[in-house]
């Protein structure tokens, strides 16, 4: 036989190998249509979901973001009979139903993200063929909208869009887990995860806030109180530890549940008022100018004004609020009383190019370095442009614009003795093994004041809630210092008329202070607009309920 095939076993080997070859694959590249159709109805898939983010305290380790366990569904279109979309109706958005009620490619198609617990209950009560459940991440806010301008919110994937969520992205994220399914023939999903190989991704850090939940709690309630008394289109309190710069609290209104995903897009709820608007201060700014002209020499402590109603300045005039002459007044009446003519002669005594230097070393004009993001720099006119005047427009608070937080902090160069500190709001980053990457701390700017000069003006300020346009803040078991502040709302160079911004800003005790805040109401509109009847009641209403709450330490009480 092997004579008759060439005479060499080998032939017949290859023969049978190459038989067999062919069989093997004609398998392959010419399935069986019943092969075909079992394998489509069988795949694996890798689908990224949310893993935990890094956890945000505040300074007492209160958690105020997390994450949480949440559901998500998704559909298979391949096991998906597009009758059922119907029943859907009411859970998932129309857009999303019509878009299910027809036949649809591929294999995968997110219906629901993170649902409520409600949702998904009401879908899994369905029970419909074809829609599968998958464990993922979500970020939660126990809080809801306490603090929510500061914590910021994220995205449905969990990446920080705001706030700190957004500015320390890098420590809260936690890069997406990869999910393995697989589905048998029947249409049941398996997750393999454990098996697939894939390493789970580190862990995220944490960080630790300066603020105290208790002290936002008081003030977001007081602010909202007196927002709604008056009618006022938005409002801010930010409140800073006096001797650190540390931020115990910062409000703005209107709020935002960061829970509420339909809240995200509405951009005058998300915005930030303590950093990200401006305003013109006002009788606020007065402290500071007169700062300036006592620690450049321009006035003397004791030094007497002629206040007429009003006095002609260049192209303009400045004029009292009240339309009527102050008389003579003594530099520390100026500020009691708040007179417009009085800080405008003092103001320029200065040099312009002086005062704006000066006003800059206040920290106007320029970032104020606190650790989040929509921070504005606010307005401050080179003195090249300081003509006519001007200048005696910006002694009173008027052609200069600033943010909440920027005068608060000028305000605290006061209360600790003139040292101009850097805001800071958070207090420890570690990342995922506990090793400290920042941390906040008492940061000196510059000294704007000298000891003498703060005390003087501290002084002064104390008897503006005492005898003057701050006496609806005094409180008989506390000191307060502070400055009333009202000013017009300008739009594109012009004043409007009747819309206005009431500020107050101060410190307690005025001796000692442990406290420096500020309370902005934005546009009240039912009558009352001066910073005296409109945001100092606000601000003697949250001293009242830190000092009941526990906050009374240090504070020392009058005779």
């Amino acid at each position: 036989m092997f004579k008759r095939l060439g005479g060499s076993p080998w032939l017949l080997v290859f023969v049978v190998f190459g038989a067999v070859a062919w069989r093997i694959a004609s398998l392959q590249l010419f399935p069986d249509p019943r092969v075909v159709s079992q394998s489509r109805r069988q795949y694996w898939s890798h689908v990224p979901v949310s893993t935990n983010r890094g956890f945000i305290y505040d300074r007492n380790g209160t958690a105020l973001a997390l994450s949480v366990p949440s559901t998500s569904f998704f559909l298979d279109p391949a096991f998906w009979n597009p009758g059922d979309a119907a029943l859907l109706n009411g859970i998932l958005p129309v857009s999303l139903i019509r878009t299910i009620s027809h036949t649809l490619e591929g294999r995968f198609l997110w219906l629901i993200r993170k649902s409520s617990p409600a949702t998904v209950q009401q879908i899994r009560s369905r029970n419909l063929k074809g829609i599968y459940e998958i464990a993922e991440k979500k970020r939660f806010y126990p809080n809801k909208s306490l603090l929510s301008h500061v914590l910021g919110f994220c995205d449905i994937d969990d990446r920080g869009l705001s706030g700190i969520e957004h500015q320390w992205e890098k420590v809260l994220y936690s890069p997406p887990g990869i999910r393995v399914l697989a589905k048998e023939s029947t249409g049941k999903t398996l997750d393999v995860s454990r098996n697939s190989g894939t390493e789970e991704p580190s862990g995220p850090g944490s960080l630790v806030l300066t603020v105290d939940s208790r002290i936002q709690f008081i003030v977001e309630k007081r602010l909202e109180e007196g927002i709604l008394e008056h009618g006022a289109k938005w409002g801010s309190v930010v409140c800073l530890d006096a001797d650190t710069g540390a931020v115990a609290a910062m409000a703005s209104w209107p709020s935002f549940d960061p829970n509420e995903r339909k809240n995200l897009s509405m951009a005058d709820r998300i915005i930030n008022n303590a950093v990200g608007r401006t305003f013109e201060p006002g009788s606020t700014f007065k402290p500071v100018i007169l700062g300036v002209a006592l620690e450049r020499g321009a006035v003397g402590f004791g030094e007497v004004f002629n206040c007429p109603y009003r006095i002609k300045v260049a192209d303009g005039s400045i004029s009292e609020s009240e339309n009527r002459s102050s008389g003579k007044l003594a530099v520390s009446e100026i500020l009691v009383k708040s007179s417009n003519v009085g800080m405008a002669q003092v103001g320029m005594r200065v040099k312009p190019f002086d005062m704006y230097q000066s006003i800059r070393e206040w920290g106007f004009g320029k970032d104020s370095g606190i650790e989040l993001g929509g921070v504005e720099k606010g307005l401050l006119a080179t003195p090249e442009q300081w003509r006519g005047v001007t200048p005696a427009n910006i002694s009173i608070g008027q052609g200069v614009a600033v943010t909440p937080l920027q005068l608060v902090t000028a305000i605290c160069a006061i209360a600790n003795g003139g040292h101009l500190l850097r805001p800071f709001i958070v207090s420890e980053v570690k990342d995922a093994s506990g090793e400290v990457l920042f941390r906040g701390e008492r940061e000196v700017v510059r000294d704007v004041l000298s000891p003498k000069v703060a005390e003087w003006l501290r002084e002064a300020m104390r008897n503006v809630v005492k005898h003057g346009t701050g006496r609806r803040a005094d409180i008989p078991e506390v000191s307060l210092a502070a400055k009333t502040g009202t000013a017009q709302v300008a739009e594109k160079g012009k004043y409007i008329k009747g819309k206005w911004v009431a500020s107050f800003a101060g410190f307690w005790p005025a001796e000692k202070p442990k406290y420096v805040m500020i309370v902005v109401v934005g546009e009240p509109s039912k009558g009352k607009y001066y910073g005296g009847e409109v945001a100092a009641p606000v601000f003697r209403k949250v001293v009242e309920d830190m000092m009941q709450t526990g906050f009374s330490a240090g504070i020392q009480v009058e005779g």
